[in-house]
C-alpha cells in the first residue's frame, strides 16, 4: 500500500506556477510509489507462470485497455491520455516480467 502526501492545494486553488509545479511533484511521488507497487505484482506473475509464453497475453491487455478507459471516463481523465499511458505501462510491465521470468528461473 502506498502512503499519499498530503495536498497542499487543489488545481482551481494553485496562483501560481510554483503552486503548480509543488502539486504536479506530490503527484508523480504518488505515481511512482503506485507503479512501484504494480511492478511488485509483475514480479508475483512472472513467479507464478508456468511458461515464458504466457507473458504476453494480447487478451488481458486489452481487457485492461478497456477497463482503465471506461474509468477514465467516469473520473474525468481525457480517453487521449489514458489509452496510450496505460499502453506504454503495459509495455515497459511486459518488458519487465519478462525480465523477472529469466532472472527466476536462470535464463540468460
Amino acid at each position: 500500500m502506498t502512503k499519499t502526501t498530503p495536498m497542499l492545494k487543489t488545481a482551481h486553488e494553485c496562483e501560481t506556477m510554483v503552486d503548480v509545479r509543488a502539486e504536479v511533484d506530490r503527484l508523480d511521488r504518488e505515481l511512482v510509489a503506485l507503479i512501484t507497487e504494480r511492478q511488485s505484482y509483475m514480479e508475483a506473475a512472472a513467479r507464478i507462470k508456468t511458461n515464458r509464453e504466457s507473458v504476453y497475453d494480447a487478451a488481458r491487455i486489452e481487457d485492461v485497455v478497456s477497463k482503465v478507459k471506461a474509468f477514465a471516463l467516469t473520473s474525468g481523465l481525457s480517453t487521449d491520455i489514458a489509452e496510450p499511458v496505460w499502453r506504454e505501462l503495459i509495455k515497459q510491465s511486459i518488458a519487465h516480467e519478462f525480465k523477472a521470468w529469466d532472472k527466476q528461473r536462470g535464463v540468460s
